[in-house]
């Protein structure tokens, strides 16, 4: 049984019966580290890092992946279109108020682990969806 001491990366190791030879050896183990990710295959949150999506998720809509829109009060977002996000969480309800994309939808998405405004999830009538992700908040493969 090994019992992890949070902040040391080392842990106890109780040996088996039997086990017991007087020597420290197998008592004490270095923690094995999870192997992280390789985050240069991934499209990253800018503030925390947080993987958001894989490039192959970027998706063409309306005629292209990226767009610039502005907002009811002017500021002005550069968007790449994405089929899926599993890094997104989302707030709000879902309007057609103001829509950038005719017969969609639109919930505002967050980074999962910083919470940060990520962009936008679409969502059709017909049940068609994306993610409309604001590229300057974005990082990596993009």
């Amino acid at each position: 049984m090994i019992f992890l001491n949070p902040g040391t990366g080392y842990g106890l190791k109780f040996p088996s019966d039997g086990q017991i030879d007087g020597s420290p050896e197998g008592f004490v183990e270095e923690k094995t580290k999870e192997k992280e990710p390789d985050t240069k295959d991934y499209i990253l949150c800018s503030q925390c890092h947080n993987i958001v999506t894989l490039p192959e998720a970027g998706i063409s809509v309306q005629g292209a992946h990226r767009h610039t829109f502005a907002n009811p009060d002017g500021l002005l977002f550069e968007i790449g279109c994405f089929n899926s996000a599993s890094g997104c969480g989302y707030t709000g309800p879902s309007t057609f108020e103001f829509t950038w994309f005719k017969g969609f939808s639109w919930r505002v998405a967050i980074c999962r682990k910083c919470l940060i405004h990520l962009g936008w999830f679409f969502t059709s009538t017909g049940g068609d969806s994306f993610h409309g992700l604001i590229m300057s908040r974005l990082t990596g493969t993009i």
